[in-house]
């Protein structure tokens, strides 16, 4: 371990406080133009520092939305995208880990065909996919429902194969003794695999539900009603067209209310996401 004393220690600090300030300062800029008027934000210099109509942005943005533009109340959308991030994260992690556990542990015909056939719809995004996948849901009626922003994008190659990889290292006594001690697949997978891979679907859950979260294309292609319209598109479609005012503290500060969940997911989860992408101990 190398100690840094003296200069070293000061700079090392420096950098620190300059790289935190680069990116605080947009944030900032975003906070102090929600808390002012339209005329103090259009006309420069644009004050740097909090405005007196904090609490009627935020309420607008919260709770009315854009009246220029039509758009639902920030509040509507942020649950919309919260119901989709969590059942994505949650069916992801459900449905790879199950997967997973049977190609690693059952031994059955085009075991890894299966596997292989899973892995190459990484090369499938849902960008590429689009078109078919509206027509199916459109023929299921998902258009407009929680089930339809969610269902289409609920398979991952990628945690199947995170699962698996994981799943391979787990060593082959503890299979064995869970078979002696008269446990079944379920009983293994429940009492044995799960508590072991807690930190692993800590990680994914921080990825999957931020990758949920961030959706833009799919929710704008399958939502046509304002009230079903996630935050992330709620916040483009703000920005009226044509000659029309943008509400831009309005807009600010439904940026930064989109912001917020994923950072509390984040910062609550810390700790186990680091764990769950460096932690080796099984």
């Amino acid at each position: 371990m190398v100690e840094r004393t003296g200069w070293m220690t000061w700079a090392s600090h420096a950098l620190l406080i300059l790289g935190v300030a680069t990116m605080a300062l947009p944030l900032w800029v975003a906070f102090v133009a929600s808390t002012l008027t339209q005329g103090e934000i259009v006309h420069p210099p644009m004050p740097l520092w909090p405005g007196s109509h904090f609490w009627e942005n935020w309420r607008a943005a919260l709770l009315i939305g854009s009246a220029k533009g039509g758009i639902a109340p920030v509040s509507v959308m942020m649950a919309n995208s919260l119901v989709m991030a969590l059942l994505i994260a949650v069916g992801k992690i459900a449905i790879s880990l199950l997967s997973a556990f049977a190609i690693v542990y059952f031994r059955f015909r085009f075991r890894m065909l299966c596997f292989w056939t899973i892995f190459v719809t990484l090369m499938l995004p849902v960008e590429v996919r689009i078109v078919p996948t509206y027509a199916v849901a459109a023929g299921l009626g998902l258009l407009d429902s929680h089930l339809g922003l969610a269902l289409p994008l609920i398979a991952s190659a990628t945690a199947t194969f995170l699962f698996r990889q994981f799943f391979l290292t787990v060593p082959d006594e503890l299979v064995e003794a869970a078979r002696i001690d008269g446990a079944g697949p379920w009983a293994f997978l429940k009492d044995v695999l799960l508590p072991l891979s807690r930190t692993n679907i800590a990680a994914l859950f921080v990825i999957l539900f931020i990758y949920g979260w961030n959706q833009y294309l799919w929710p704008l292609l399958i939502t046509t009603k304002p009230d079903m319209a996630t935050v992330v598109m709620g916040i483009s479609q703000m920005l009226p067209r044509g000659d029309q005012e943008i509400e831009w503290p309005v807009i600010m500060a439904a940026a930064l209310l989109a912001m917020t969940p994923p950072v509390l997911v984040v910062v609550v989860l810390q700790r186990w996401f680091v764990r769950g992408l460096i932690d080796s101990e099984k």
